[in-house]
């Protein structure tokens, strides 16, 4: 039961506004409550002179709060800029300066700093289905590398800076694509259109002055869509064995090239050493001719005779030799003397004639005089 419900015997003690004599104090005054707390820390009180005059904040107080206030608000203007960043400082929302990276000092509420990164560098990709110049469809990817190099105006000359440069990049590639054939763009043609690429998108941002610079793109291998992959797949494999083709018969002829050069040589040098030996040959025979004539015209049965026997014996010795006899009998014999001196171990030089058969030096006689009748008819009949 409450202390204060009906009913409860009349027992008024239990009241909590009573104190233990029992005299009625009422409830706290907040008022006197709230005086005496500001009156402890120097900010009310009452006034002197006065009989229950309301209290007042003193000058005094009112200072330590101007003071406290500006300590608070001098010390919550340092900030820090890291080392990869810059700091827009910005005064009532206008651009004010550019700070480095360090500990700097700001008035708060008048200056605002952003924070821009300008050395790491930044990376954006664009991708999707592309139409190309022979009217076929292709997906490209396309990677581009940036960064910034002038943050005033990569936050105040355009909207969403890197928004902008995603579009532009977009733009060129779709742009250089459909200017290109599919085989190009997914074979030998891939550089070509990442330097296009390039070319154009630096061109398209550079009138906006986005403070972005760009460092590199990268044009990702292109793929036909799914429905024709492996067809193009079959394709892009011939092609890589029509170019191996042609550089393994580039290396074969630039092997071989040499070695019929080097033939080429050869055979021109042999046939000019042979042109200057016939040359000087035909020179040696003139001259032999040209001194042999005044001794044939002083002798020429001499002469003749010599030459005669000169060339017999050039004849001779390039040839094997053999005697026959036919006077003695009707069977003709035969006898090659160089084949006897090889059975027998001898030289021609060492041979001598007295060891020879009877039968061979009566053949060798008669064929000696039947030649040497021979030769002298015909020397008569040259004479003649």
């Amino acid at each position: 039961m409450a202390w204060n419900q009906p009913g409860n015997g009349g027992n008024n003690d239990r009241d909590p506004w009573k104190n233990q004599g029992g005299k009625d104090q009422g409830p706290p005054d907040l008022d006197e409550a709230l005086r005496k707390l500001f009156a402890k820390f120097g900010f009310g009180g009452k006034k002197r002179g006065g009989s229950g005059g309301n209290s007042g904040i003193p000058a005094k107080g009112v200072g330590l709060i101007a003071i406290i206030a500006l300590v608070v608000w001098f010390i919550a203007g340092f900030y820090t800029v890291k080392e990869a960043d810059r700091g827009v400082v910005l005064r009532f929302g206008n651009f004010h300066t550019l700070v480095e990276s360090g500990l700097h000092w700001r008035p708060v509420f008048i200056d605002t700093v952003e924070h821009v990164d300008v050395n790491n560098i930044r990376s954006d990709s664009t991708e999707g289905f592309m139409l190309t110049q022979d009217e076929n469809v292709v997906v490209v990817q396309l990677d581009v590398q940036y960064r910034v190099v002038d943050p005033r105006n990569y936050l105040f000359n355009v909207v969403n800076a890197d928004s902008v440069l995603s579009k532009a990049t977009d733009s060129a590639l779709r742009y250089v694509v459909g200017h290109t054939t599919m085989d190009e763009v997914l074979t030998r043609g891939r550089e070509d259109v990442r330097a296009s690429t390039l070319e154009l998108l630096e061109e398209t941002v550079n009138p906006y002055n986005m403070g972005l610079q760009i460092v590199d793109i990268n044009l990702l291998p292109a793929r036909p869509p799914e429905a024709v992959k492996d067809a193009f797949d079959d394709a892009i494999s011939a092609q890589e064995d029509e170019e191996r083709f042609i550089r393994e018969a580039e290396a074969y002829a630039r092997e071989v090239e040499p070695l019929a050069r080097g033939q080429v040589r050869r055979l021109l040098q042999e046939a000019q050493a042979y042109k200057e030996q016939i040359i000087l040959e035909a020179q040696g025979e003139v001259a032999r001719f040209n001194e042999l004539l005044p001794q044939y015209k002083q002798a020429p049965e001499v002469t003749r005779e010599r030459i005669y026997l000169d060339t017999l014996q050039e004849l001779y010795s390039k040839t094997p030799k053999v005697f026959v006899d036919v006077e003695g009998s009707n069977n003709m014999m035969y006898l090659p003397l160089d084949k006897i001196l090889e059975k027998q171990g001898r030289n021609v030089s060492s041979f001598s004639p007295s060891r020879v058969p009877t039968e061979v030096s009566g053949s060798s006689n008669s064929s000696s005089s039947s030649s040497n009748s021979g030769r002298s008819s015909n020397r008569g009949g040259g004479r003649d």
